[in-house]
This record gives structure tokens, sequence and C-alpha cells, in this order.
């Protein structure tokens, strides 16, 4: 069986969600998991991408911003929480899981930057994510 997209996108939006938590509480990878099981968030969602993708972020988080803190105009520190949970999970999915084509990457995190993050911060995630992947999958374009 194939990849459902919606399932799919309803696991990026809580990986998001997830990502602005972490950032913000601090709480442990294995509490926001089961919050999120527990509080129907991830209702028709894919599990195993919900799992894999916010482990590896918070696991690799260092070695991810070095992938695209090259490409910002500011400290990392000065992004919003939502921009950079969109950089760190588009970088990851970039980096890391090439079955999944580079404009599918970006306009995903692009949508949900536009759903979550302040009003223009669209925009930047999309140039930063598009430089990474220019970057990293150069090869596809």
């Amino acid at each position: 069986m194939g990849i459902n997209p919606w399932a799919r996108r309803k696991s990026r939006r809580a990986v998001l969600q997830a990502l602005y938590q972490w950032q913000l509480a601090g709480a442990s990878v294995s509490d926001i998991k089961l919050q999120f099981r527990e509080n129907g968030s991830l209702d028709k969602a894919d599990l195993d991408f919900f799992d894999q993708s916010i482990q590896s972020v918070i696991e690799n988080i260092e070695k991810l911003s070095d992938v695209f803190v090259p490409f910002l105009d500011r400290g990392l520190d000065d992004l919003g929480a939502i921009e950079r949970g969109a950089l760190l999970a588009g970088t990851y999915e970039l980096r890391d899981l090439d079955s999944i084509p580079f404009r599918v990457v970006i306009n995903e995190w692009v949508e949900l930057t536009k759903d979550f993050g302040a009003t223009e911060s669209y925009k930047y995630v999309n140039s930063i994510l598009d430089a990474v992947s220019k970057r990293l999958r150069n090869d596809e374009r």
C-alpha cells in the first residue's frame, strides 16, 4: 500500500507542534510522543513517520542546524519557534528522507508555516529550505 499524503501531512503538523512544545517546555521526546498519542493529535496520522521524525530531529538538532544556519540572515536564536521547527524538520527530510521529492518537502513545510507562523515567515522558510535543497539535493533539480 502506498503512502497516504493526508496521513503524512497530519504527521508533519503534529511534528511541528511537538517541536514547538519541546522548544518552549523542554519535555522529553518520550513524554511528547505519549502526549500526542493520548490527546488524539495523531488520529489518522502516519505514526511511524511522526515517531521517526520527532526522534531524529531532536537527536540531531545540532547537525541539522549546521546545514541551514549558513543560509540565515540572523542568528538561530532570533528565529521564532515555529520557523526554527519547520527548518529543522524540513532539513531533516531533505537530508535523510531522499525518497520524498524536495519540492514536496519544501511545499509541506511552507504550508505549515503559513498555518502556524508569523505573517510572512513562510517566505523565509521557503527561501532557506530552497537553499538547503540546492546544497543537499542538487542532483534532483
